[in-house]
């Protein structure tokens, strides 16, 4: 049988360091420089990811650079494409004085504040849901024909993805979590033989 396959990975590990203490404001910094910045030096890649990577037949990654880089280390080359439509979705902070948190604490808080409406002139949830809906046809026709693409992109974005491609139709066949290096595998069959 001939199937499109689909294989979304996050990023590897950052070199930007989470050991930090901020306010609302320090940390809308932090993720700018987080979004510029690049991985941490000696990644490991799970084996099972490497070899995922070897059968892919194009890869596209977010333009930001830790997820340019993260495909790099999986294939030891530049991306095929690179899609501004994989960016992670926005991440505003709700305002909150001059409590301070870590920024894995910052990034829950923002999170749940975007997910029921505030966006703080970032990006909306619907606006990322319309983009993850648009983005998800996009690797629906790059795989058509029983091709294998490999995404590199963003923790949060790629659950949104899951979403449109099962409403899609596709078929998550795999998937390891949310960490750093973690991938989700979608198929869809095109032919019987």
């Amino acid at each position: 049988m001939e199937k499109d396959v689909i294989i979304i990975v996050r990023h590897g590990k950052p070199a930007l360091s989470r050991s930090v203490w901020l306010t609302w404001k320090d940390f809308r910094q932090w993720w700018k420089a987080y979004d510029v910045g690049g991985l941490a030096e000696a990644q490991k890649i799970p084996r099972k990811l490497q070899a995922l990577a070897e059968t892919a037949d194009l890869v596209i990654s977010s333009p930001l650079r830790r997820a340019v880089e993260s495909a790099r280390l999986l294939i030891g080359r530049d991306p095929d494409l690179i899609d501004e439509d994989l960016i992670e979705a926005a991440l505003p902070p709700p305002h909150l004085g001059n409590f301070k948190f870590r920024p894995k604490a910052w990034g829950t808080f923002a999170r749940v504040a975007w997910f029921v409406g505030w966006s703080d002139g970032m990006e909306s949830h619907k606006n990322a849901r319309i983009r993850a809906n648009k983005m998800a046809a996009k690797l629906a026709k790059h795989a058509e024909g029983g091709k294998t693409v490999l995404v590199t992109a963003h923790g949060w974005y790629n659950r949104m993805l899951k979403g449109s491609l099962m409403d899609m139709g596709w078929k998550c066949v795999s998937q390891n979590g949310d960490l750093h290096w973690s991938h989700r595998q979608f198929e869809r069959i095109v032919k019987e033989k």
